[in-house]
C-alpha cells in the first residue's frame, strides 16, 4: 500500500513539470508500475491510471486523451503476461480440458467463459458511454469510496468455506460474471467485485482470488485486443513504440510481484487493508482536486 501511495506521489510531483501530451520514458515506467501493482489488487487499476494520466498532462489535448485512455487498456498486456507465467500449470489444465483430456479443466474453462460473457456484452453496448461520462475524477472517487466500505463490511468478505476452485458450478460462475459488469465503472475494480461475488457463492478466499486472476486473463485480453484494433494507431502516433513498450514491460514485472505478494498476504490476513487504502486514496484525490484543480 505504501508503494501505491509513493507512485501517486511521484505522479503529482511530475505533473508540475509536464507540459505536453508526449509520453516520456519515466512516465511510461510510472504508468507501467501503477498498472502492474494495481491490476489484480481490489483497488482499481483503471482509476489509478486515469488519475495519473491527468496529473501527468497526457490528456490535455483530444488526441492525448484518446491515446491515454486506450493505452490504459493496452498496457494490461504486461499484467496478462505476468499471470500467464505464474499460473501456467493451471492454464495447461484448462488447455487439456478444452481438448477433452482433463474434465476438471474443461469445467473450469466453461465457467470462465460463462463468467466473461456478461461484462463483454455490456462493454460492447455501453463502453463508449462509460468513457464519456465516468472517466473523470468524481465518479472515480465515489467508486473508490463505496468499494472501500464494501471491503470493510465483514459480511461481504468473511468466509469459512474451504470450497476449492474445482467445485465452482456454471451457475455460480454466471453470478460472478454478472457482478463483473459493475467493474465497468472506473474505480470499482474488477478484482473487488469478482472476489466478493465468488465468496458470496461459497468459494474459499484462495479459490475466489485465483478465479478472479483467471477470469482477468480472458477479460483483459479481450479488452486489450479490442482496443488495439480500434485505437492502436492513435497510441503509436501519440506516444511512439519505444516508451509504449517500456510501460508494458514495467507492468509485467510489477504485476508478477504484486500477485505473488497478494496471494501470500491473504493466506494470513483479511481483505480489509484494501478497503482502508481505497477510502484513503479517495479522500486524498478528492482533496487534491478540490484544492489544486489539477484534476
Amino acid at each position: 500500500m505504501l508503494l501505491l501511495a509513493s507512485l501517486l506521489a511521484v505522479a503529482v510531483s511530475a505533473a508540475a513539470q509536464s507540459g505536453d501530451a508526449e509520453l516520456s520514458t519515466s512516465e511510461a515506467l510510472l504508468l507501467g508500475a501503477i498498472e502492474g501493482v494495481t491490476e489484480y489488487l481490489p483497488v482499481s487499476s483503471t482509476a489509478h491510471l486515469a488519475i495519473t494520466e491527468d496529473l501527468l498532462g497526457l490528456t490535455r489535448t483530444p488526441e492525448g486523451r484518446k491515446a491515454a485512455d486506450s493505452y490504459a487498456i493496452v498496457i494490461q498486456i504486461g499484467a496478462i503476461a505476468a499471470v500467464l507465467g505464474l499460473y501456467r500449470g493451471r492454464l495447461v489444465s484448462l488447455g487439456r480440458g478444452v481438448f477433452g483430456h482433463d474434465p476438471q479443466g474443461r469445467q473450469l474453462a466453461v465457467a470462465i467463459v460463462v463468467a466473461f460473457a456478461p461484462a463483454a456484452t455490456a462493454g460492447l453496448v455501453v463502453g463508449d458511454a462509460i468513457k464519456t461520462e465516468l472517466f473523470s475524477t468524481w465518479p472515480i472517487v465515489a467508486a473508490w469510496a463505496v468499494g472501500g466500505l464494501a471491503l470493510l463490511w465483514p459480511r461481504l468478505t468473511a468466509t469459512s468455506s474451504t470450497r476449492p476452485l474445482e467445485e465452482l458450478t456454471i451457475g455460480a460462475a454466471a453470478m460472478i460474471g454478472a457482478a463483473q459488469v459493475l467493474a465497468l465503472w472506473p474505480g470499482t475494480s474488477r478484482s473487488l467485485v469478482t472476489i466478493i461475488a465468488a465468496l458470496a457463492v461459497g468459494m474459499s478466499l484462495a479459490a475466489a482470488v485465483e478465479f478472479s486472476f483467471l477470469l482477468g486473463l480472458i477479460t483483459l485480453s479481450a479488452a486489450t485486443g479490442y482496443e488495439l484494433l480500434n485505437d492502436g494507431d492513435a497510441i503509436i502516433d501519440t506516444f511512439g513504440w519505444g516508451n509504449s513498450l517500456v510501460g508494458i514491460l514495467a507492468a509485467a514485472v510489477t504485476a508478477w510481484a504484486a500477485v505473488r505478494w497478494m496471494v501470500a498476504y491473504l493466506q494470513r490476513r483479511p481483505l480489509s487493508i484494501f478497503g482502508f487504502y481505497r477510502i484513503a486514496i479517495a479522500a486524498a484525490v478528492a482533496l487534491l482536486a478540490a484544492m489544486t484543480g489539477l484534476l
